[in-house]
């Protein structure tokens, strides 16, 4: 599993998003809107719209609030405001990669807050190309080890297109490719598997192992920054921390 995926699903576990579910609402709508002002209001026709409206609903956010958004994005609710899409590269503590995505409405301003975070967490934010090469998209869908049959959900994997199936700690990791993720998650909910979460990510090529635990506070701490932010959506490395490491951390 990408050290990304882990943390982000320690957090869950402990319920240290819970408190912030205000903003999470807010990018996910922003999502919502981005989408289906550049592909059209209908999920069906639109798979980057499924896949926002899905994450949200995974969220529980309202399903008034995700047909707002998609009202906002294809116009007919009359909200001209325009995001536009924005990556960031750069490396953190350790030379760590980090790919950071971001949607803003003033490109100046989240440029200027992502650099302040980079310096002020020892990192360096680099230049377009630094480090994208060394992710490519993937869908990965997470299953609670303790709750299925390896094999049985090897089977529904397979049956729904997925490319890898791999246990990671606490976790069986479901790998495809991106347009099958639609596909591979409704193969495994028919099959009565409880999901995790299952998510369009970033998957590192290669990856770096932090084992200090001074080292891995200050990457995921510069993580949690990035974030934190109003404009950035999701951010990526390619680390690789052991999860109990992880859950010593974790807030």
């Amino acid at each position: 599993m990408s050290g990304h995926s882990k943390w982000s699903s320690i957090k869950h576990k402990k319920g240290a998003a819970d408190a912030k579910r205000g903003q999470l609402f807010s990018k996910l709508a922003r999502a919502i809107i981005v989408a289906a002002r550049e592909g059209g209001a209908d999920p069906d026709a639109n798979l980057a719209l499924a896949n926002a409206v899905q994450k949200a609903r995974d969220n529980s956010m309202p399903k008034d609030n995700i047909e707002r958004a998609i009202a906002r994005g294809s116009g007919a609710a009359g909200d001209g405001q325009a995001y536009e899409q924005v990556t960031y590269e750069g490396y953190g503590p350790g030379g760590v990669a980090l790919l950071v995505e971001a949607l803003t409405d003033n490109r100046n301003r989240t440029a200027a807050e992502i650099r302040h975070l980079f310096a002020k967490h020892e990192g360096n934010l680099g230049a377009a190309g630094a480090v994208a090469w060394l992710f490519e998209r993937k869908g990965i869908a997470l299953v609670d080890a303790d709750s299925v049959d390896e094999d049985e959900l090897m089977l529904a994997a397979v049956d729904g297109g997925a490319e890898d199936v791999t246990r990671e700690g606490s976790s069986f990791q479901v790998t495809s490719a991106p347009e099958d993720l639609p596909t591979v998650r409704e193969a495994l909910e028919q099959a009565g598997i409880p999901l995790e979460s299952a998510e369009l990510t970033m998957v590192p090529k290669t990856t770096i192992s932090i084992d200090d635990e001074a080292a891995a506070r200050k990457l995921l701490r510069l993580l949690d920054a990035l974030e934190e932010s109003d404009d950035v959506q999701d951010v990526y490395g390619n680390f690789d921390i052991a999860e109990s490491l992880m859950e010593a951390v974790a807030p």
